[in-house]
Formats: structure tokens, sequence, C-alpha cells
């Protein structure tokens, strides 16, 4: 005869609603203690009350494990001597109809569960305001089983009831009666229980739970953990699922976990706190260890036991701490993430949680130096999705990359050199373009877009209104204007033909914009609609905003496919140009701050400084002279060309101030129109993200400060309908012929 590890019983209902009620029969916290939707339980009861089977129950016996939690809310008397292991569901929703006790639901709010049950057509609904005025049914069959009413009072008072509205025959006066007493009668209802052996191994039960369960659940390494701290620190249970609680909503006084990422779970958090402690994030031996057992002889311990634990209640009160939690969080908006949609992998999250933990209570760091290291982190996580498969396998090995570092220094260049090695240019100039052509709104290469629009400050296009603060869940705006919009409508692509959903919402055809009330181009070609944009915006800010958007020179006329994947390409380096912000604490590698003006002109003309007596006069002849704006242009474009510098305009060669009268313009704004005229004519507008013109005092006069940003594609300036490039070497500014511009292009604009 087969060995068996389970004795088969059967119970009636009744005792093992009693055995819940004692407390013999306990919950070990080995699935989510939160019951079904009322309707489901609806059914059970339905199913019950036809006499249809409603599945085994499989229990374990386990006398010498002491505080299970409790199904429902009431206190228990006894010690569980069994405890469910599945069947949960069922029991805990039978438990709290048939007692009226409230259970607690996901929100960790009580509810009790009302059925409404009608006795002529015999069927159960979930209780309503409407069925509460409905005579037809027992509102709430809650009271057959009541101490507090007896089964007579209960018809009784139903008859009543339904007679106030209408005639009650005798045939269904004894029908009521009979259905009644045949729903109280379910307290006799038999359920088939699989009790397993005391001395069964938690694993065993795990597996025995999976092979019978058909609707494919698993009992994990962490449900088996939570069950280990209710036995054995059931306060360090009872913390976690506090926190997780409150972090759901705002706190009406103090403080509270709340946050705008994530409302986490207790296995979650659960999680952190074994990653600080143990280094470990894989689960399958955490279990055991804080069993007490050795790995190597496989023998148990109680003082092992006391010491891992110790460490864990360590690591979990620094993991709960509200001042690590919200200090974490900054690192989320540092790396631009400004809301939990964002947020495509919680494991991301929480593992870098976890890495954060370490680098504060372990190492010391300083917080603004951490949250550098940390939001760089998160960035490169979140955008190339590290946890989005075999998370557990991928965090160990980042935990295992750390194990010998000794000092701050070398736990911030192991997570920087992590990045660099995840973050190749083949990452930038292949991989994330090819993620981002997708029309997943789901998609982690979007949301890094997003973040980078909101660490670069880009502006909403056609709006002054940042990204950032749009995307700001605490930013209560109310301008239903302003969303993420197709730039290539849906009407005129298909109007071309294009009517796959896939091929429409493409990542790469969306932006954040601020249409004018005016203009709402539905069904307009993006050619039709951005000249009229253009007259409404100036040519400085059309530029910044095209290029904070990826939107090529000329993007508007190409067609769809040909933009989706040069916007593809912009983008990803829009991204790298947003991660590198977060790296080096500034907008790009190579931008210049305004200079002090006198400090400048005290240096003298070099590498990054010129100077020019006019905008467009020529001194000698005292006329306008168009080889003077060809200097200006030529040393513009040799600054953009090469790694930046200024343009002084109103200053001679010497240092001596001239001021700006000698240019004969009736204002500022005229000569500053002037010059935009005259780049835009030769060098295109979209040259004006990287130049920044400024009006300033000096000696008494008024000079014309012109900062040049260091360009990203090259710059040719168009003279007497001829395409000439420069670049700076030295304190001048030389033409290269083509041959030696295309080769210094390569080089320049490689990357």
């Amino acid at each position: 005869m087969t060995n068996t590890s389970f004795a088969q019983v059967t119970f009636p209902l009744g005792a093992l609603v009693n055995n819940i009620e004692l407390g013999s029969l306990g919950l070990p916290d080995i699935q989510r203690p939160f019951v079904w939707p009322n309707a489901k339980v609806r059914d059970l009861f339905d199913s019950m009350y036809r006499g249809y089977p409603v599945g085994y129950l499989l229990f374990w016996a386990n006398g010498s494990i002491d505080g299970h939690r409790a199904i429902g809310s009431d206190t228990k008397q006894v010690i569980p001597s069994q405890v469910i292991v599945d069947g949960q569901q069922r029991l805990t929703s039978l438990y709290a109809v048939i007692k009226g006790v409230p259970v607690v639901r996901s929100n960790y709010e009580s509810e009790r569960i009302r059925i409404g049950f009608d006795p002529l057509k015999e069927t159960f609904e979930v209780t309503s305001a409407a069925m509460e005025r409905d005579r037809a049914f027992i509102p709430d069959i809650s009271r057959l089983w009541s101490s507090d009413s007896d089964l007579f009072g209960v018809v009784e008072d139903f008859l009543a009831r339904l007679r106030s509205a209408r005639e009650v025959s005798d045939e269904e006066v004894k029908r009521i009666k009979a259905s009644i007493v045949r729903l109280q009668g379910l307290l006799n209802f038999p359920f088939t229980a699989l009790v397993l052996s005391a001395e069964t191994e938690e694993e065993a039960v795990a597996e025995v739970f999976v092979r019978i369960n058909s609707q494919g659940k698993t009992l994990n390494q962490a449900d088996f953990i939570l069950t280990l701290m209710s036995v054995f620190w059931d306060e360090g249970r009872t913390e976690l699922e506090n926190f997780c609680r409150l972090a759901r909503q705002p706190a009406k006084i103090g403080s509270s976990p709340f946050n705008h990422f994530i409302e986490p779970s207790p296995d979650q958090m659960l999680r952190v706190g074994v990653g600080l402690a143990f280094k470990r994030a894989r689960l399958e031996h955490v279990y055991s260890i804080l069993r007490g057992k050795d790995l190597d002889t496989g023998e148990f311990s109680d003082d092992r036991r006391e010491q891992q634990f110790a460490q864990l209640r360590s690591a979990q009160s620094k993991a709960l701490n509200l001042q690590h939690w919200h200090d974490f969080m900054l690192c989320l908006r540092q790396a631009g993430y400004r809301a939990g949609r964002m947020v495509t992998s919680h494991s991301s999250l929480l593992y870098t949680y976890t890495l954060y933990l370490i680098g504060r209570t372990e190492f010391g760091i300083a917080e603004h130096d951490l949250r550098q290291v940390i939001s760089q982190w998160f960035f490169m996580s979140a955008a190339t999705a590290r946890y989005a498969s075999s998370s557990e396998s991928q965090m160990e090995s980042d935990l295992a990359m750390l194990r010998g570092v000794t000092d701050q220094e070398e736990f911030a260049g192991k997570l920087r050199q992590a990045c660099s090695i995840a973050l190749t240019n083949d990452y930038w100039d292949v991989t994330l373009p090819n993620d981002l052509a997708t029309s997943s709104a789901r998609s982690p290469s979007r949301f890094a877009h997003e973040a980078a629009l909101v660490i670069l400050d880009a502006p909403v296009l056609f709006s002054t209104l940042p990204v950032g603060e749009m995307l700001d869940p605490t930013a209560h705006l109310g301008q239903r204007s302003i969303d993420r919009h197709h730039l290539f409508p849906r009407r005129y692509l298909s109007s071309l033909g294009v009517t796959e959903t896939r091929a429409i919402n493409q990542i790469a055809n969306f932006a954040y914009v601020e249409w004018p009330d005016d203009i709402q181009p539905s069904n307009l070609s993006p050619a039709d609609y951005m000249p009229l944009l253009r007259d409404r915006i100036g040519p400085h800010d059309m530029a910044r905003m095209l290029r904070c958007h990826a939107l090529p020179e000329g993007w508007e006329t190409m067609q769809y496919s040909e933009f989706l994947a040069r916007r593809r390409e912009l983008m990803a380096q829009l991204v790298r140009e947003g991660y590198e912000k977060l790296v080096e604490g500034h907008e790009t590698d190579d931008a210049l701050p305004d200079p002090d003006i006198a400090e400048l002109i005290s240096q003298g003309e070099g590498g990054l400084v010129e100077f020019k007596s006019t905008l467009r006069v020529n001194l000698h002849t005292g006329q306008r002279d168009s080889r003077m704006e060809l200097a200006i242009l030529r040393t513009l474009a040799g600054f953009l060309n090469g790694h930046g510098g200024t343009l002084v305009v109103g200053v001679r060669d010497d240092g001596t101030v001239a001021g700006l009268d000698n240019d004969g313009f009736n204002s500022e704004d005229s000569m500053n129109l002037h010059l935009t005229n005259i780049v835009n004519r030769s060098m295109g507008p979209n040259v004006w993200e990287y130049l920044h013109a400024n009006f300033v005092d000096h000696e008494g006069e008024r000079v014309l400060s012109v900062r040049c940003d260091r360009a990203r594609s090259a710059v040719y300036v168009i003279f007497e309908n001829e395409e000439r490039f420069y670049i700076r070497t030295g304190p001048s500014t030389t033409q290269l012929s083509t041959k030696k511009a295309v080769e210094y292009i390569g080089q320049r604009f490689s990357n």
C-alpha cells in the first residue's frame, strides 16, 4: 500500500466555522489574506445551496507553531492546530457571511460581506440599496445564523414584510419556509479536507499546493518568509502591513509613506529588508536561513535563527524609515521620473531602494552625492528594463558586484561602471532607437524619453509650460488642451492610407503639445499647421522647442516612415543628453555658462572669445557692409562647430569698448531682430538652440554678448549662394575645403 503524507477528513461547514471562530483552524499567511469579490461569494453560496461540489480544502497539521494570523477581525481563543493551505478564500468568505464579521480588503479596510436571498426564486444577489427596498429579498442572509435571532423569527419577519407589499398565497408560504430552512441548513454542507501531517516540510507543502491547485497559483519564498515572521516576529509582520497600508493615501496629520510612485505590498518591502540584511535577492535560501538552518550542514539552531532575525529587524527598520523612504523618492525625481505611471517595473524601483540604503546606512555616503549616483542607476535600470525578466538573478548579480567593497568611492564607482557597461554607444545608437519603434503605451523607452525631457527642462511643444510640471501629479493644472498628441494626426494618416493602429500610435508620432484654441489640426498635415504656429512663436523659441522634442529640420514635409525613423534617432540622442546631464550635473558636456563681460574682455581674444566692433557697419567707410555680417556669421559658426565660445559686439580687437551706436540701430530690439534675420537666412533658425544673445553694460556703454554652445550637428554658412564650413583654430576662424570639412565632420560629429 502506498504511503501518504496526508489524511482525508470530512468536515461539516458548521464545524469548520466553529473551529475558525475558536482559532483551532488558522491562516499562516502563505496566501494573501484578502477575500474574493462579493459576486464570487454570492456564487459560492448559490453552488452550495444547489448541492454542487465546491472543491477540496488543504490543511497542514502544525500544532507546534504559534501566532498564526486569524481569519476575520475578531479575537481568537486558542492556538491553531491546523493551518489552511488551500481554500482560504472559500472559508474566509463563508465564515465572514455566516458569522457576520468584517474581513480585510486589499485596501486594508474592513468590510462586511452582505448577500441577499430571494426565497421564492431561490436566487442570491450581492446586497445593494435597491435590494434593501425590495421586499422579495432577505437583504442579509447572515441573520439566519445570528445568535440574536431564530429561524422562525426570520421567516415571520420576511412574510410580514412581503405581505405589506402584496398578497402571499399559501403555496408561496410553503415554498418560502422550505427555501429558508434549506439555506439555514447549509451548516451541514460537507467539505472534504486533505490534512498534511505535521512532519511535512514547508517546501513539500508548497509543492503539494501547486500540484493540486487548478488555478495555477504558487506559494513563493516570500510567502513562507512572511509566515515565519508571523510565527517568530509578529511585530515585524505588522510593521510591514501598517507601512504598506499607510502608503496608500496621504496622511491627514503628520507624515506617512504615501508617495506618487508605488503602493508597496508587504512582500515587496520584505525583499528590500532581505536584500539589505543578507545581500540576497533570491529568496530560496533566505527562508532556511531565517529558520536557523546551516546551509552547509543542514542543521537547525535556535541561536542562529535569533541572530538572523536580528539582522532582518535592523534592516527592516532602515527600509521602513520614513526619512530614508522619502529621500529616496527624491532620487527618482532627480532622474526625471515624476509618477508611478512612468515606472514600468516595481522591481527596478525597489532594488534601487535597496542599493540606496546600502550606500546610506553602510557606507555613509553624503545625501547629495548618493542621490546623484542612485538617480543615475535608476534611470539606467528603468530605461534598459534591467529587471524586467529574471529580476532576482539580475539583482543577485548586482549585489554580488558589491561584495568586498570597502568605501564610499568604490561603492559609487561600481554602480557607475555598471551604468557605463549597460549604456554603450551601441545602446544609444542602435538599441534605444529600435526600442522606440513601438506603439506600446508602457514602453520603458517612452518613459525614459519623458524623463529626459524633465531633466532638460524642456517646454511642452508650442507652450511655455515645462513638461516636468505637466507630468507632476502634485500639480493641478486643469488645462485640458495640453496632452500627448499625434504629430501626424490620425485622420491625416488615414487619408494617406495609413490605418493600422500600431503604425499610427508609434511613440515617435507623439509629443506633449498645447494647441492654440483656434488651431486643432485633427485632419491637417504638419506642413499645413506648422506655418500657422511659426507665425505665433518666435524663431528662438520655436528652434528650441523643435530640438527639445527631437523634431528634425523640415520634419513637417517628410514622408511619415522617414519622419519616424529620423525622430527615433533624435529621441535616443535626447535621452542620452538627459542622462549625461544627470551624470555630469549640467545640461551638456560642453555648455558654457554666461560669462562675466568684464572678466571676459580683460582676458582678450582667444580660442573661445572674439571681439567685433560692429554688427553691420564698416568703420572705415561708415557704410553698411555685408562683409561685416559675414565676419559675425563665420565667428558664430566656428564656435558652434568647435567647442563653443562667446562673441562680443561693440568691443575693438584691443579690448577697448566701442559701444553699439556705430551700427545705427533705432533700438536694441531692432539690432536683435537684424541678428536673428541674418542668422536665420544664412545658418537656419535651428541654430538658435545653441545661441544665447544678451545686451549688457560695460564701462558706461552697451555691448552685445552672443554665447555659443557646442552644436551637435554641423553648421554651415550660406553666403552669396555658396555653402561654407568654418571651424575655430586658436584665436581665428578658418574656412575648410570640402574634403577637409568632410573629414572634420566625420570626427567631430560621429557620436
